[in-house]
């Protein structure tokens, strides 16, 4: 009876899906040559040589696969360690000039207030400067643009002469950073007439 389990075709498959799902997880081996590998039960004293050479590529193909696995983590890793490095290194001058105009009222330098409002240009020009470096650019829409859902966050609906749904004002630009809304721009939106 058990002679006749071996010629029933779900016997087979389930030699074929052991075959198959090992292969499936080494590349570079042939199915063939995993399956021939499987079926020989030889004592390992008379193993083919060729065996053993399957038997070696097999276990060298699975620790390149887990070395490749773990160096791909460990980058992985690192970038989002120090993926906001290059960003903070561009900030860093916009933040040495916020100090400088700090200590120098500290020390009694009086600075007028032309002098003063031109020390805030030049750290706003930095500032921009530096998110501009990183990709970051502003949403400000002109008025009578068409109110982008994406980008604008309307913040109430006013009478005007504009088309409907069309930016009237800005109240608070908005920000991107490669194509992705950080912030929308907060607008105030034609009402329909």
């Amino acid at each position: 009876m058990s002679h006749q389990n071996e010629n029933y075709p779900e016997n087979q498959s389930v030699e074929n899906e052991t075959s198959t799902d090992s292969s499936a997880s080494d590349p570079g081996l042939q199915p063939q040559d995993l399956a021939r590998a499987q079926e020989a039960k030889v004592p390992e004293g008379e193993l083919d040589p060729r065996l053993i050479e399957l038997q070696d590529q097999v276990l060298r193909a699975r620790a390149e696969a887990e070395n490749i696995r773990r160096r791909s983590q460990e980058e992985i890793s690192k970038a989002r360690k120090f993926a906001v490095e290059s960003f903070a290194e561009s900030l860093l001058p916009v933040r040495d000039s916020l100090e400088a105009a700090i200590t120098a009222h500290a020390a009694g330098q009086t600075t007028s207030v032309e002098q003063l409002l031109e020390g805030v240009h030049a750290t706003l020009r930095q500032l921009a400067s530096a998110l501009e470096r990183n990709k970051v650019l502003e949403i400000n829409p002109a008025a009578g643009t068409r109110f982008d859902p994406h980008q604008h966050q309307a913040i109430s609906m006013v009478p005007s002469e504009l088309e409907p749904n069309a930016v009237v004002t800005v109240l608070q630009k908005g920000y991107l950073i490669a194509d992705r809304v950080l912030r929308p721009a907060l607008v105030t939106v034609s009402a329909p007439r």
